[in-house]
């Protein structure tokens, strides 16, 4: 059993009667904010914890060396403290000192403990800190008097590794108070004495251990390790997180299988950075071996929250090494602790996806499936954390990935952590979840059918981590036509023309497969047609000498189902597949070219670009029957306009187009007039308007194809009213 002793330590009487302990070292070496830290080794200070009532200790605020990791402990392994302990630390970092932090005092005790261990409360991690002070009550109502030898241990993780010291030092202040030896054995001779006698008391946790021969074999004898059905996912060795291997005395001692993976977490602060993942572990190490007496670190693996994995107990990762983390169930186990609290916080994906593989591929090579149950022998008579109740000797079942908490009264691995346990045995066991397509690159969705030239590239997602996924496959017709590694949210492949299944197959690490609903590809190289050429048509409004309002019509159609059209000149828009129409302006004078482009869904696309000029022919070009006033204004096209209110008063244009559109002048005073096409009265025209109104279009006629037309407009005579002002005709040629 390993230990520290005191170099000095001293009781003082303060006023009234107070205790307190101190202990005196040498000030701190180091020369103040180094770029790099030095390398040290790990340490242990032990303080003793003074009566201050007989129901409580006590250590007032005190100066220390620097340490990372605290707990208390107490003389006698199977002795509990049946209370409460709450410590407060002095950070380095920000000079402050924290609030008051619960211990977690549920923590498991040896099933076989040696003589002179301790025992002990779960250690915390608070980071570098200087000082302490430490508090520990009785539990109201409780007569169980407190352990004797109660004590605070800190621990320095020390710096070991070259990227540890490589990461800045945090400045430290004078330190002062706290000591710590390598002698083998302790020494509390100068430490306060205490006065409260104790007794051996068996919890409701943890009263009978079972019988050797009762129990699943152990042995020192190194098995052989057996393969398993799942890859080893990436380990820290001891040596990377830098264990003193002189401080194990015993060679491991192995289990026959792991019929089960129990899941913890250390508590402590969860803010902690990953770059000091492997100094939380050398801590915890210490505290196992310095602090409580244990031989090893209690768990096999430990997993901090970037998802780093790190061996823990020795003996070889791959083979069955009996731990120390679930009382009453380490012989057919292994131990998972999770850096952190994790009561009320979730851990990270990054954590779960680490203990999903540590969990499947321990599993795996006994053949055990970490979705499934499995019946374990108690070593132990105890009640859990759900008041379940277990017999030393009697087989119970257990999920295959269970939770701390499923066989030992303790709320680890804390309720939030616990909650995730069927994620992880998701993950761990297969197949691949949440599995689904999500875009179809090169390919156009209508309805439920996907329409494509050929190429395309499949993307989809999954919740189960990439590092758990052995492979996908892009199924066409439900033959694998691309192949990637789980790391991949995509595949591309080309599909001959006609119609086509298209889905993704997924393969966990485990050999179990999930696939997506099929989709339905169409390959198809047909291009849309249109059935009515792209035509402008001249419409009602204002007309100017460089906009003349005309209606773009078309249709288009295609064999599978048409998309969308495009319009790429003189102007750009673009219409869904339904639309025929659109209002525009036209250029006038100049011809136009009204390019559309039809697209099918494949992306198979026809483009008709006619060309049209939209022509403006003055008053002065008709002829004229009649008696007609020229009038001067720049509000008229070209400035000028014809004005009659003469009965049958004419002007006839004749012209060659598609379209034409008759432009007056209006007002409250207008009169009306007869329109004749080709001879033929088609229409009679009220120009009157509540508002004076100036080139606006009031007639059209449009013809499905160029022809040479006669436009005639004629004076009504209306009564009151008889004058029209007409500014001149425009067709589109």
């Amino acid at each position: 059993m390993k230990r520290r002793a005191w170099i000095t330590l001293g009781v003082v009487v303060l006023g009234g009667g107070g205790v307190a302990a101190y202990a005196v070292a040498s000030p701190s070496d180091g020369g103040g904010g180094a770029a790099l830290r030095d390398k040290r080794p790990v340490k242990v200070y032990d303080l003793a914890l003074p009566a201050t009532a007989t129901d409580r200790r006590e250590l007032p605020r005190k100066d220390t060396e620097q340490f990372s990791l605290l707990g208390v402990s107490w003389t006698g392994a199977t002795k509990r403290l049946h209370g409460t302990a709450q410590v407060r630390t002095h950070s380095i970092a920000t000079g402050e000192w924290s609030g008051w932090r619960d211990l977690e005092l549920d923590a498991d005790p040896l099933e076989k403990p040696e003589t002179g261990t301790r025992g002990a409360s779960e250690p915390l991690w608070v980071g570098a800190s200087d000082g302490v002070q430490v508090q520990v009550a009785r539990k109201d109502g409780t007569t169980t008097a407190l352990p004797k030898g109660l004590q605070v241990n800190l621990v320095d993780p020390g710096v070991v590794t070259d990227a540890e010291a490589k990461q800045p030092e945090v400045t430290a202040q004078p330190a002062g108070f706290a000591v710590e030896s390598d002698s083998p054995t302790a020494s509390t001779s100068a430490a306060p004495t205490d006065t409260i006698s104790t007794s051996a008391t068996p919890t409701a946790s943890a009263s009978t251990s079972a019988s050797e021969s009762t129990l699943p074999s152990a042995s020192a004898t190194v098995p052989t390790a057996p393969p398993s059905t799942v890859p080893k996912p990436p380990i820290t060795s001891r040596a990377g997180w830098g264990a003193d291997e002189s401080k194990v005395d015993d060679p491991p001692t192995y289990n026959t299988d792991v019929k089960a993976v129990f899941v913890h977490h250390t508590d402590g602060a969860n803010d902690y950075s990953c770059a000091d993942s492997a100094s939380i572990v050398r801590g915890i190490y210490a505290y196992h071996v310095d602090v409580e007496g244990w031989n090893d670190i209690g768990y096999n693996f430990l997993v901090d929250k970037c998802g780093t994995v790190f061996e823990g107990r020795a003996g070889g990762t791959d083979l069955p090494v009996l731990g120390a983390h679930t009382y009453g169930w380490n012989r057919e186990s292994t131990g998972i602790a999770v850096l952190g609290n994790y009561v009320s916080t979730t851990a990270s994906n990054a954590a779960l996806t680490s203990i999903a593989r540590i969990a499947a591929w321990k599993l795996g090579q006994y053949g055990g499936d970490p979705a499934g149950t499995v019946q374990l022998t108690s070593g132990a008579t105890q009640t859990n954390y759900f008041a379940k109740s277990f017999t030393a000797g009697t087989k119970y079942t257990f999920n295959r990935i269970s939770g701390h908490r499923d066989g030992f009264n303790t709320q680890c691995p804390g309720g939030s952590l616990y909650g995730q346990l069927q994620t992880i045995r998701d993950w761990a066991a297969g197949p691949v979840q949440g599995l689904k397509t999500t875009t179809v690159d090169g390919a156009g969705l209508s309805g439920s059918t996907y329409y494509t030239k050929g190429a395309i590239t499949l993307h989809w997602s999954a919740t189960t981590p990439a590092s758990l996924i052995s492979k996908y496959e892009l199924l066409v017709d439900g033959k694998a036509a691309a192949t990637t590694g789980g790391s991949a949210t995509s595949a591309a492949a080309t599909l001959a023309l006609g119609s086509h299944t298209v889905a993704v197959r997924a393969t966990h690490q485990s050999g179990r497969t999930t696939t997506t609903p099929a989709l339905t590809v169409v390959a198809e190289a047909t291009a849309p047609t249109f059935s009515t050429t792209p035509k402008i048509s001249l419409r009602t409004g204002t007309v100017n000498t460089t906009a003349v309002p005309v209606t773009l019509g078309w249709k288009a159609a295609d064999d599978k189902a048409l998309r969308e059209v495009k319009l790429l000149s003189p102007t750009t828009a673009t219409f869904g597949p339904t639309t025929t129409t659109s209002s525009r302006t036209a250029a006038s004078g100049a011809a136009s070219t009204w390019s559309m482009r039809a697209y099918d869904f494949a992306g198979n696309y026809r483009t008709s670009s006619p060309s049209y000029t939209p022509v403006i022919l003055q008053e002065t070009s008709a002829v004229k029957s009649g008696s007609w006033t020229s009038r001067s204004s720049t509000s008229y096209l070209g400035g000028k306009s014809y004005s009659s209110g003469a009965k049958g008063a004419s002007l006839t244009w004749t012209f060659t187009g598609s379209s034409a559109s008759w432009v007056v002048s209006r007002a409250t005073g207008s009169g009306q007039a007869y329109v004749y096409v080709d001879g033929v009265k088609v229409s009679t025209v009220d120009l009157k308007s509540s508002t004076t109104q100036y080139r606006q279009a009031v007639w059209t006629k449009t013809w499905s194809s160029s022809a040479t037309h006669k436009v005639k407009i004629v004076v009504v005579g209306t009564s009151g009213r008889p004058t029209i002002t007409t500014d001149g005709l425009v067709y589109i040629k």
